[in-house]
């Protein structure tokens, strides 16, 4: 899967039943050769300073599924 495939899905918490948004960023690690976590910028970002919700990092054992339109994920 390409990083631009995975920038397109929706994230939805599993446990609250709604959208967080969508992946902005990835943590690689080289030595390991594995994603570790996903980056998803809080919903309605206003000049990248200010955000009604906080930024999400969600390590990758956390992510349940990846789907053809939406990632679900367990925090």
């Amino acid at each position: 899967m390409l990083f631009s495939e995975l920038r397109d899905k929706e994230v939805i918490s599993i446990k609250e039943c709604r959208k967080l948004g969508h992946v902005s960023d990835i943590e690689f690690d080289y030595c390991k050769g594995c994603i570790e976590k996903i980056h998803v910028p809080g919903r309605h970002k206003i000049c990248s300073f200010w955000s009604q919700e906080p930024d999400y990092v969600i390590c990758f054992c956390d992510i349940k599924q990846i789907g053809p339109d939406i990632i679900l994920v367990d925090i």
